[in-house]
């Protein structure tokens, strides 16, 4: 029972990190984020941040592949009971504002940060995540190609190059996170609407 209710507690430390985290980071900036804020926040010491991440930068790379890996699922539940491309569109690009405000401060922490995702890292667990961020990344783009490649074989929309294509509506969607913010007068699905209209005049 008591290592029970240790394996608990590291967990519940975890979660804690991360979504203060993701407080700082979507809101003050990962650069001006003090790794030595987050532990008073959270309440332990600098030191014990260690025995879950080994660097701010891989408490930023699980984020974002947390992040990347959520996108996918949110896509796969968006468009499961579209009856045709068109429709599968649509509800893709309205399955990505379909969120929290903390996965909307997720998503602009990956979109601000996806550069990382390009370089090696130095240090085991921080590749080890950066790869996993790849994969899922990599899983988000094909979602969106698959979906164009049987709109175009079904003929709902022109013949293109589908993963040109994709990675055009990839960075439209993807771009709301830049300037989004919840105080903003207009709501994420009205947004949605307006994003989801552009990416059909786009593809067709």
């Amino acid at each position: 029972m008591v290592q029970h209710a240790r394996m608990e507690s590291s967990r519940s430390k975890r979660k804690a990190i991360l979504r203060v985290a993701v407080d700082h980071f979507g809101s003050a900036g990962y650069e001006h984020t003090k790794w030595a804020t987050i532990a008073h926040e959270v309440g332990i010491g600098q030191t014990a941040l260690y025995h879950y991440f080994e660097s701010k930068a891989h408490c930023l790379l699980t984020i974002m592949s947390t992040e990347l890996d959520h996108s996918h699922r949110r896509f796969s539940e968006a468009v499961k009971d579209s009856v045709d491309a068109e429709s599968a569109l649509r509800a893709a690009v309205r399955g990505v504002y379909d969120v929290t405000a903390s996965e909307a401060l997720q998503a602009r922490i990956l979109v601000h940060h996806v550069g990382i995702l390009e370089t090696t890292r130095s240090t085991e667990r921080e590749e080890e995540e950066r790869q996993r961020a790849v994969e899922h990344s990599r899983a988000v783009e094909q979602d969106w190609v698959s979906l164009l490649a049987g709109g175009m074989d079904s003929g709902e929309f022109p013949r293109r190059d589908e993963e040109e294509l994709g990675r055009l509506i990839l960075g439209m969607v993807s771009s709301v996170w830049t300037w989004y913010r919840p105080d903003g007068v207009r709501p994420l699905t009205a947004i949605g609407d307006s994003v989801a209209d552009a990416c059909s005049r786009l593809v067709h």
